[in-house]
């Protein structure tokens, strides 16, 4: 299937349907500010069309009552039809997210990775185990939860599918994924994979919709469980929805992600390593490290060397490797952060690096920008942008540093840069975040990964990634 063009039908049920509303949206290139698709939207009826096959898929398919090995046999098919495919998904993700090459083409390895992860579980996990009660013998099983109504961000919409239908698939559980209207594209090549993996009709279900319809699915009687990433004003709302049907939710939302370089840290080896990855996509990642506190005495270095080393970043079309920062999603995103730009030098922080647009005639661009000078009370420290910002923040001492980190509303994620990795990870227990690398600014797929604060509810990733898409169902019993 091209993804250039009119995609008039969904995938429900295992087959491609009509939409009943007859809506469409246009697919916008970001770097060249043209559509280059048009896509059917779902209504209130193909969402309940999608539950319903998902709902009958659970209670009466084959899906779930099968081995996990052999579950997991169909995962790894699509593991390796997504390999096979991994140029196309790349070349669809820069064209509908305007990711750079780099970012688009890890995706597909992505989703393989955590496809190949979770299937290696299968034999492993304790689906059963026996038990010494108190009173008598324990069998406690985990069941697969049920439906799941799985909603992705747009800024990673391919590998951040994963960390969701991988394990739910690994239970077997049914999905109704809901695909961002923004960028809905990759969803067509993902339903081909699974179609062509053997995935039983109604397992899963592929439903682009806007955030009005999307609620049809958070609300639907029949869904189980509404797995979430995306900022945290809409994860609010979810919880809210979810909580009136006493509903299971995760949900992985935003941050403002603090790295701590120490003193001693080798800043010739610590700038190049951190410096992408407080730009990494563009901006648009929730991990990023868009805080950068350094101690007054090196302070000034600290700023030199990331502006040096941020301004070296090729700007320009993300379809050529060389390019480092591509444009932003959206006009309305670009909007955004231009204002949080302005809102910084109101606030008296100093624009030491870009804050407006490159000199490119077409597309979504924000220079990438650095301030300095800013103070963590401010709302450039204390807002997500989600653009190519990142604010330097001066400390007096480590516990200094500690509490600027632990000053945020979120706790995402996280860094601690020094030459002692023992002191730097003793640094990094006291952060309050879900995930603080030592050294690097990265995350590891077998790792839980979740947020403390207004950063989400629940974790993704790892053995407790499976935990989020089961239900313990505990069987006292009489030893004969």
């Amino acid at each position: 299937m091209s993804v250039a063009g009119a995609h008039s039908r969904l995938f429900i049920d295992g087959e491609w349907r009509a939409s009943s509303g007859g809506r469409t949206i246009e697919v916008i290139n970001p770097t060249t500010e043209e559509a280059v698709a048009e896509v059917a939207l779902a209504g209130p009826a193909d969402i309940d069309r999608a539950v319903r096959a998902a709902r009958a898929a659970f209670d009466d398919g084959p899906w779930p009552a099968l081995a996990p090995s052999d579950r997991a046999e169909v995962m790894v098919r699509a593991g390796e039809l997504i390999a096979r495919r991994g140029d196309e998904f790349a070349q669809t993700l820069t064209l509908e997210v305007g990711s750079p090459q780099a970012i688009a083409a890890w995706q597909p390895v992505a989703a393989k990775l955590y496809l190949d992860y979770y299937a290696a579980q299968a034999p492993v996990y304790p689906w059963e185990e026996e038990r010494e009660g108190i009173r008598s013998a324990l069998l406690v099983r985990r069941q697969p939860v049920g439906v799941v109504g799985a909603i992705v961000p747009w800024n990673f919409p391919l590998a951040l599918t994963f960390p969701k239908l991988a394990p739910a698939l690994l239970t077997g559980c049914t999905v109704v994924l809901k695909p961002p209207e923004e960028t809905p594209l990759f969803g067509f090549l993902l339903a081909e994979v699974f179609a062509e993996a053997g995935l039983p009709p109604g397992v899963l279900n592929i439903v682009p919709a806007d955030r009005t319809v999307s609620e049809e699915l958070v609300k639907h009687p029949l869904v189980d469980k509404i797995s979430f990433t995306g900022s945290t004003r809409a994860g609010r709302r979810i919880a809210a929805l979810c909580g009136e049907q006493i509903k299971r939710c995760g949900l992985e939302l935003g941050g403002k992600s603090a790295a701590i370089v120490l003193p001693d840290a080798e800043l010739e080896s610590v700038i190049p390593a951190l410096a992408p990855n407080t730009m990494r996509n563009n901006g648009q990642t929730c991990t990023n490290a868009t805080r950068v506190l350094a101690s007054r005495e090196r302070y000034d270095e600290v700023v030199e060397a990331l502006v040096e080393e941020i301004a070296a970043f090729p700007v320009g079309d993300p379809a050529d490797p060389s390019v480092a920062i591509g444009p932003l999603v959206s006009e309305v995103q670009r909007r955004r952060v231009e204002e949080h730009i302005a809102a910084g030098r109101a606030e008296g922080a100093r624009l030491v690096l870009g804050g407006g647009r490159p000199g490119i005639e077409r597309g979504y661009f924000v220079e990438p920008t650095v301030f300095s000078g800013v103070d963590n009370a401010m709302a450039i420290a204390q807002e997500e942008i989600f653009g190519p910002v990142v604010c330097v923040i001066p400390y007096d001492d480590e516990d200094h540093a500690v509490a600027i980190a632990n000053d945020s509303s979120y706790g995402l994620a996280g860094s601690v840069w020094g030459s002692d990795p023992e002191h730097a990870k003793g640094v990094a227990r006291r952060i309050r975040s879900g995930n603080v690398a030592v050294n690097q600014h990265t995350l590891d797929p077998a790792g839980p990964f979740g947020g403390f604060k207004q950063s989400g509810i629940g974790r993704e990733n790892g053995i407790e990634g499976i935990e989020s898409y089961v239900e313990l169902q505990t069987i006292p019993y009489q030893r004969s």
